[in-house]
């Protein structure tokens, strides 16, 4: 069973603490045969080993940690936290800003990360709506499939398919170019949500000829990205590319 997010984060930040005062504890017994700086790096590899979980503070935590308890066990007079050679707080400035700036990278990538993971999903998702489309999917089947993906990719309470409608009702409308309109006028979604007491359509047209429309109600709060609502965008132009294939030649 995978822990919650929230256990995670406390089981991280509770490493970023621990694992550098361990560490240094270890090292007491042999402080005098090596030199400060071996001590330092062994500790940014602690601090790095904590911010590659992709939490910020349990990373500055960790770094902050590593400092302190560098100064406490490895630095003359020991056991205080105080320092009394300009080589070891230079060492131990040195520790806190490069085990900080660590953290950042460490975060960075984690979220390069996860971004790259969830293109790679989206693009899986467009793959696989045009497979079906290739294979003649009934269309049907594939409204009901590109639905739920709806649902799940755009924070979506609700998701359903009107045949032959668009602009009933008034609703907003999520555009071609990813943007959102409510009565001619663009909302900012990446700052202000889904507009409020609306519902939201996306359109299934194939070559500029309308053959439904998707009726989202979203989530109260919820921002989906632009790269989220252009997933979608896509989705809907696969149902729309379907019906059209399947309805009688020269209709």
């Amino acid at each position: 069973m995978q822990p919650t997010s929230s256990l995670r984060n406390w089981l991280l930040a509770a490493a970023g603490f621990a694992a550098p005062l361990a560490l240094t504890a270890i090292l007491v017994p042999f402080r005098g045969s090596f030199a400060n700086t071996d001590a330092a790096l062994a500790l940014i590899l602690v601090v790095l080993a904590v911010a590659a979980g992709g939490y910020r503070p349990a990373g500055l935590l960790a770094a902050v940690s590593a400092a302190a308890w560098f100064d406490f066990f490895l630095t003359r007079p020991y056991e205080q936290f105080a320092i009394n050679r300009p080589v070891d707080i230079e060492t131990t400035v040195l520790l806190l800003v490069i085990g900080a700036a660590v953290t950042e990278i460490a975060v960075w990538g984690r979220r390069q990360q996860a971004a790259a993971s969830r293109r790679a999903g989206y693009l899986a998702g467009i793959g696989a709506g045009a497979q079906a489309v290739a294979a003649g999917q009934s269309p049907a089947v594939m409204i009901e499939q590109v639905s739920a993906r709806l649902t799940g990719l755009l924070a979506l309470r609700s998701c359903s398919f009107q045949f032959g409608a668009a602009g009933v009702g008034f609703p907003a409308r999520l555009q071609s170019d990813g943007q959102v309109t409510l009565r001619r006028l663009a909302v900012n979604i990446d700052d202000s949500g889904w507009p409020v007491g609306t519902d939201v359509e996306l359109l299934a047209e194939a070559g500029g000829i309308l053959q439904g429309r998707f009726l989202c109600s979203p989530q109260p709060g919820a921002r989906p990205t632009l790269e989220q609502r252009l997933v979608a965008v896509a989705l809907a132009d696969q149902v729309g590319a379907a019906l059209a294939a399947s309805q009688p030649a020269g209709r």
